[in-house]
């Protein structure tokens, strides 16, 4: 950093145009309070929007990070949440963001059931990228990663469809949707069990395939371990993550989708010749 962008920083600190905190985020890239490091440079210096996983913290230090995250990017997304810390959070933010935009809400079902809250500030804008994201679930048991997965990839600025509920146990609940899984640019397919859908899937469109698998099942192998195996010797070209990783899921489509959008928007800017 200069000294003269050095000066700027701390003339808009002095003016009130920025806080300490939106400061020290812009000069380290991440903001040290008591509940820990938050990564405030993470969408700049990647393209993946930083989250807190509410898991193994107390309501006081998610909501402390949730509120960093908003001072210093305009965005909040926690991840993990039980109906404790949601409760909190929620009251917390609504009281120090009154303008802020809070996700769920009473029209915004997805958000309670993945188990995450999402908070925009008053003039945060969400990307918008021209690419679309179909997120699908063999079934209803799936729906907590599946809109996980649903939830970051419209916060990296996709269009999410889904398509619930349309397992192989009667594979014709699949193709009767095959149309519209082949108009999307790419597909999140989340599986417990044995975890079949995604290779299904992958053998019938010509787009990338990510096998979400899912912790349902019974007996042996019935926590996503089978599901894991199983996609892991797909026989159909797919990638896979972890057991219910829908964040992880989220973010490897909607970087897909990124190189998309920067592809499709180069081949409409005008060509000048020399």
């Amino acid at each position: 950093m200069t000294e003269q962008t050095l000066h700027e920083l701390l003339t808009a600190v002095a003016i009130g145009e920025l806080t300490p905190t939106e400061a020290e985020a812009e000069l380290a890239g991440y903001v040290t309070d008591d509940a820990g490091r938050f990564d405030a440079a993470r969408e700049q210096r990647s393209g993946v929007p930083e989250a807190v996983l509410a898991t193994g913290k107390t309501a006081a230090e998610v909501t402390a990070l949730a509120t960093t995250s908003l001072e210093t990017t305009g965005r909040a997304i926690v991840t993990r949440v039980d109906a404790t810390q949601r409760e909190i959070l929620l009251e917390q933010l609504s009281a120090e963001f009154p303008e802020a935009t809070l996700f769920p809400d009473e029209s915004t079902t997805p958000y309670e059931r993945a188990s995450t809250v999402v908070a925009h500030g008053s003039t945060f804008e969400r990307p918008s990228l021209a690419a679309r994201i179909g997120v699908v679930t063999a079934g209803t048991s799936d729906a907590v990663p599946a809109g996980e997965a649903e939830i970051i990839a419209q916060e990296v600025g996709t269009t999410v469809t889904r398509f619930d509920d349309i397992g192989v146990a009667s594979l014709t609940r699949t193709l009767d949707q095959l149309p519209k899984l082949r108009e999307q640019d790419v597909l999140v397919v989340a599986a417990g069990r044995e975890g079949a859908l995604p290779t299904v899937v992958a053998g019938l469109v010509d787009v990338p395939v990510i096998g979400l698998p899912v912790s349902t099942g019974y007996g042996h192998g019935g926590q996503g371990e089978a599901a894991l195996s199983g996609m892991l010797q797909s026989c159909t070209a797919l990638s896979v993550v972890n057991i219910d990783a829908g964040f992880t899921a989220g973010v490897q489509a909607g970087l897909i989708a990124r190189q998309l959008d920067q592809a499709r928007n180069s081949t409409l800017e005008p060509q000048t010749s020399e």
